[in-house]
C-alpha cells in the first residue's frame, strides 16, 4: 500500500471511527441520564454510517478491513448504545428481565451483523438485506425515547410499546424478511448520495426541532413494511422484485 492510497484509507476509517465515537458519547450521556442528547448521538452515528461508505467509494478504498471495521462500530451504535438507552430510559425497572430484554437489541444485531458479514461478495455493491438493518433498529429505538421521554418518563400510553417494539426490532434483525438498501444506495452515484447525504442533516434538525416524533413515525413505517410486504408475498404466493419466492 503506496502512501496516497494510506491516507486515503485512514480518510474513510477516520469517519467510521467517529460513527463509534458517536455511539459511545450515547452511552455516556444515557449513564448520566441525557437521554435527549444520547438519543441524537446515535442519529449522528447513523450520518456517519452512511458517509463512511460514500467516502469510502469516492476515494476508491473499499476493503474487507473497511467492512469489519464498521461492522464493529455498529455495534457500538447500533448495538450496545439503543439497548443501554432504552434501559436506562425504562427497562431498569424491570430488574434482571430488563437487562435480559434490552441486550436483545445487543445480542441480535450483532448477530444479524455477523451473518451480513459472511455473505459480502463484493465490496462496491449493496443488496438487498435480509432481516431489518441493524441501524434502521437503532434509529426507531432513539427516535422512540427522543419522542415518548418526557418529565423523566416514558409517557402513556408509549411506555406500554416499549417491550413490544424491543421483540419485534429484534426478532426483525435476525428474519428472512428483506429489506431494501435504503435507500438503493447501489442505484445512486456519488451526487446523489451527497444530496442523500444532506437530506438526512435535514432529518437531524428536524429530529431535534420536533423531539424526534414525526421521524419516529416514518421509521416504525418502514419497519412494519417489510412485514406487510413479506404477508402480501406469502399470501399470493409471489416471488418479490429479487425474485425470492415466499419463503
Amino acid at each position: 500500500m503506496n502512501k496516497f492510497t494510506f491516507q486515503k484509507s485512514f480518510i474513510a476509517n477516520t469517519v467510521t471511527v467517529l460513527n463509534s465515537v458517536c455511539g459511545f458519547f450515547s452511552i455516556v450521556f444515557a449513564s448520566q441520564g441525557e437521554f435527549r442528547i444520547a438519543s441524537i448521538m446515535i442519529i449522528a452515528a447513523a450520518i456517519f454510517d452512511l458517509l463512511d461508505g460514500i467516502v469510502a467509494r469516492l476515494l476508491n478504498t473499499s476493503s474487507r478491513f473497511g467492512v469489519e471495521l464498521d461492522s464493529l462500530s455498529d455495534v457500538v451504535s447500533f448495538g450496545a448504545a439503543p439497548a443501554f438507552l432504552i434501559y436506562k430510559a425504562y427497562m431498569f425497572q424491570m430488574g434482571g428481565l430488563g437487562i435480559l430484554l434490552s441486550s436483545c437489541l445487543l445480542v441480535f444485531g450483532a448477530l444479524r451483523l455477523a451473518r451480513f458479514n459472511i455473505r459480502i461478495e463484493n465490496l462496491n455493491t449493496k443488496a438487498d438485506f435480509e432481516g431489518l438493518p441493524i441501524p434502521l433498529s437503532a434509529l426507531t429505538t432513539s427516535l422512540f425515547v427522543l419522542s415518548f421521554f418526557r418529565n423523566g418518563i416514558i409517557i402513556e400510553p408509549y411506555n406500554k410499546a416499549v417491550i413490544p417494539l424491543i421483540i419485534l426490532l429484534s426478532l426483525l434483525m435476525v428474519s428472512k424478511i428483506r429489506y431494501n438498501a435504503f435507500p438503493k444506495l447501489r442505484k445512486k452515484d456519488i451526487k446523489q448520495k451527497i444530496y442523500l447525504f444532506a437530506i438526512l442533516i435535514v432529518a437531524l434538525i428536524l429530529a431535534i426541532v420536533t423531539n424526534g416524533e414525526i421521524l419516529f413515525y416514518i421509521f416504525i413505517g418502514i419497519v412494519l413494511f417489510g412485514i406487510f410486504r413479506k404477508i402480501y408475498y406469502l399470501v399470493l404466493n409471489k416471488k418479490d422484485e429479487n425474485g425470492n419466492g415466499s419463503t
